[in-house]
């Protein structure tokens, strides 16, 4: 069984909604969970915010953070998976921001990632540093964000 399968079961037999944001993903975290049959009764749909002004217009991440520090923070990754949660009406939120290369992004080195979970009285925010290719940095974020969301499904991030 597939990390988006499980994270699917995970969340149906939780009774929880997810909602995804998305930048150097790029919809790969809502891609790999609505290709699962039955997808459709926890998943509410994704933003992807590839650019920087997006996540502030869209998901409300500070517009002074994106300024001072760029989009590669652990902050700016929290905002977003609680923005996601609000705007689009989920349990949980989940999102990533990073460099996946093949240059830096602003300060941050190629392989900084950050995902970040949500839920109305919390979240759980990690950092990645993960190498490879631009795929398989991407490939790599995808997985721990689906492992990430299953373990706030389980109540356990």
């Amino acid at each position: 069984m597939s990390t988006a399968a499980r994270a699917i079961k995970e969340l149906t037999a939780a009774g929880r909604s997810v909602a995804v944001a998305e930048s150097l993903t790029g919809g790969l975290v809502s891609a790999a969970l609505t290709s699962v049959p039955g997808a459709s009764a926890v998943v509410r749909g994704g933003v992807v915010s590839y650019a920087t002004d997006t996540k502030h217009t869209v998901l409300g991440v500070d517009d002074f953070l994106l300024r001072a520090g760029g989009p590669v923070q652990a902050e700016v990754a929290r905002q977003m998976a609680h923005g996601v949660r609000r705007v689009l009406g989920a349990d949980l939120g989940i999102a990533t921001t990073g460099a996946a290369g093949p240059d830096p992004q602003g300060s941050a080195p190629v392989g900084r990632v950050f995902i970040a979970v949500a839920w109305e009285s919390g979240d759980d925010v990690r950092i990645l540093s993960l190498t490879g290719s631009r795929d398989e940095i991407r490939s790599a974020t995808v997985e721990a964000a689906l492992n990430l969301l299953m373990d706030a499904a389980r109540g356990t991030a």
